[in-house]
């Protein structure tokens, strides 16, 4: 009985420790809770964030617990890529944005222009009238094809009416990023300074790869099976993240 009850035991401690490897090293589930990053990811998505993308640092464990500081086996994000992060200020709240901005980069809006390095990023018109969520509320935006100078293309929402048009020019430090929501409207970003800001190479966590689950809470609760065929999102299951 008790030998049966410590081989248990050891099973379920072995189990814990793959878990952990797991999560800590190849890839990590994330939920996505709030529309910063509508229309390419949507409240109810669940996705897996690649550890290994930019190398390990303290927050690549649970917990954050400190170990050591830095990287290793580091390697630099790109432009464009969709990447979870421990936020700066308290280095513990996990966000997802695009990254825009690397270190050395100026970033600013203009007449509600997005400019990178003094040079206009390129947007194509492709919906005029889209409806849009910002937490319990909805706006028509228009959608855009923005195109990054490394040729990486995703979707962007502005408000039709009330959208960001101007700011001040921010400067990316040397080894921090900037990343902004494709939302544009609604997402707490590196624009907000106070708040989030730019974000350390060593706040990274993951690189954004495959969405795995989604589902419409607005829908109804997924223990209600019967509603399953409003609420789960079947053609967003195993999609690839762009």
């Amino acid at each position: 009985m008790k030998k049966a009850l410590l081989d248990n035991l050891k099973t379920i401690l072995y189990a814990l420790l793959i878990a952990i490897l797991i999560r800590s090293i190849l890839f990590q589930p994330f939920y996505i809770p709030s529309s910063s990053m509508e229309p390419n990811l949507l409240v109810g998505d669940r996705l897996f964030a690649a550890k290994y993308s930019y190398g390990y640092s303290k927050h690549s464990f649970p917990f954050s617990p400190k170990i050591y500081n830095g990287r290793i086996f580091q390697k630099k994000p790109n432009r464009g890529d969709i990447i979870v992060f421990k936020t700066p200020s308290d280095n513990r709240t996990d966000y997802i944005k695009r990254l825009i901005g690397l270190p050395g980069d100026s970033i600013q809006f203009k007449n509600g222009d997005l400019y990178l390095n003094n040079t206009l990023i390129e947007k194509k018109e492709v919906n005029a009238n889209f409806t849009i969520n910002c937490g319990d509320q909805n706006f028509q935006a228009k959608i855009f094809e923005e195109t990054l100078p490394n040729n990486i293309k995703y979707l962007a929402a502005y408000r039709l009416s009330g959208s960001l048009q101007n700011t001040d020019q921010y400067i990316v430090p040397k080894n921090y990023y900037f990343f902004m929501g494709d939302n544009r409207d609604c997402s707490k970003d590196s624009r907000f300074l106070s708040s989030v800001g730019y974000v350390s190479i060593e706040n990274l966590v993951g690189k954004a790869k495959i969405i795995f689950f989604s589902s419409d809470k607005k829908e109804g609760a997924l223990y209600k099976f019967w509603r399953w065929e409003n609420s789960l999102r079947i053609n967003r299951f195993f999609k690839y993240i762009k």
